[in-house]
């Protein structure tokens, strides 16, 4: 019997992403930000989180995705990492999905750039692939790697 393994998905620029449903804290809506002077261009600022600060990363700029449209407010998925909480900010929350060891592949041949580096694999679901975020080298930024947080 082929193990399962949860995701909880959310789209980006017509994209359909997953994290593991272990490393997710919490899914929220907008949460209005404060801009870090200085910072890294994918930091979008920092979200008061029930008192705690939590950088915010705009995965659009992450993956070097087209720009988020004027007007439209992005979701926190807030993740847990080895380094602290973090916000990745999304274009829409899908559900939490289930796949199996047999849907699993390689990236494809046709990701390319920051995302070839970003994303695991890929799990081939009824009726589209799912892309699986690394979340570790995800809120890694620079070159020296060093954490956002």
């Amino acid at each position: 019997m082929a193990r399962a393994a949860q995701f909880s998905t959310f789209f980006l620029d017509g994209l359909y992403f997953g994290i593991e449903v272990l490393k997710v804290q919490e899914v929220i809506k907008y949460q209005p930000m404060t801009r870090v002077p200085l910072a890294n261009d994918v930091v979008r600022g920092l979200i008061n989180l029930r008192g705690q600060i939590v950088t915010a990363i705009d995965l659009r700029r992450r993956l070097e995705l087209r720009q988020r449209p004027a007007g439209e407010l992005p979701m926190n998925v807030v993740v847990r990492t080895s380094d602290g909480v973090v916000s990745l900010l999304v274009d829409e929350i899908g559900d939490v999905v289930e796949a199996t060891d047999e849907a699993f592949e390689a990236v494809p041949e046709t990701l390319s750039g920051v995302a070839r580096e970003l994303v695991r694999g890929v799990y081939k679901l009824k009726d589209k692939l799912l892309l699986v975020l690394d979340t570790e080298k995800t809120v890694k930024l620079g070159v020296e790697s060093k954490a956002v947080v």
